[in-house]
């Protein structure tokens, strides 16, 4: 992709039963992509329903977001899990939120790992394999969002799928361009121009500034924003503002 194009995707779906998170209407008309929660850390087949129907109205792109299972850690939680075990749930949970695209009568065209997934992922090699085997077993032309820089965006390619680098607004960076632990203090970032400031740099410069300081190489394909944190909804949209401001153009990555 581009340097001056950008995706901008957004986790959804992630209420259950009559729990609701997140204002996914409202987000749904800032971002490019929807990664729709499968019903391991959130999401049931309602919700998935809803999600999937709201996202083709407004032209979309819709992907599955697998997670470990762990409703009451919200997926954020590690725990071990073998490549079978891995393999096997991501297939399951890719294969859920296929079976809505598919009825409605629209492609699904990328899978994110979420949480604690995504994060291990990151960094261990045998668990990226795994998950990019599933996506490749279950469709091999799917988009693999991946932490830009990680060791799941290096498996990804050797496998031959496409590749999304993701990038985020609202965390801060390590040196080693790993995600500050939400556990740390200054994880997330609350401020829409620090956020913005980050953004640009990164998409225009290929860098990040990590909370040492360090600038820290990166490619952004795909921005991340979460929707569950507070005041989601205005902060989407004053860094789509931006971003279009900026000249940046904003498009879900092409299957």
């Amino acid at each position: 992709m581009n340097m001056r194009e950008l995706d901008l995707n957004c986790d959804m779906g992630e209420g259950f039963s009559i729990y609701q998170a997140g204002d996914d209407l409202g987000l749904l008309g800032s971002v490019t992509s929807a990664n729709i929660a499968c019903g391991f850390h959130a999401g049931d087949p309602r919700s998935m329903a809803a999600t999937v129907k709201a996202a083709i109205a407004r032209d979309v792109s819709i992907g599955a977001h697998p997670s470990l299972p762990d409703l009451q850690g919200f997926g954020r939680r590690e725990m071990a899990v073998s490549a079978d075990e891995a393999y096997e749930m991501v297939v399951y949970q890719i294969g859920a939120l296929k079976g809505f695209t598919d009825a409605a009568g629209v492609p699904l065209r990328h899978v994110k790992a979420h949480g604690a997934l995504y994060n291990m992922a990151a960094r261990d090699a045998g668990l990226s394999k795994a998950i990019c085997r599933a996506v490749h077993d279950v469709d091999a032309s799917l988009v693999v969002f991946a932490l830009a820089g990680s060791v799941t965006v290096d498996v990804a390619r050797d496998m031959g799928l496409r590749v999304a680098s993701e990038v985020f607004a609202d965390r801060s960076y390590q040196d080693d361009g790993s995600l500050t632990s939400r556990r740390q203090p200054g994880a997330m970032i609350t401020d829409l121009q620090q956020s913005i400031d980050q953004v640009l740099a990164m998409v225009q410069h290929g860098y990040v500034r990590a909370v040492s300081g360090k600038e820290v190489p990166l490619q952004a394909d795909t921005l991340c924003v979460h929707g569950d944190q507070p005041g989601a909804l205005a902060f989407a949209q004053g860094l789509r503002s931006a971003l279009e401001n900026a000249g940046i153009m904003l498009r879900a990555p092409v299957k």
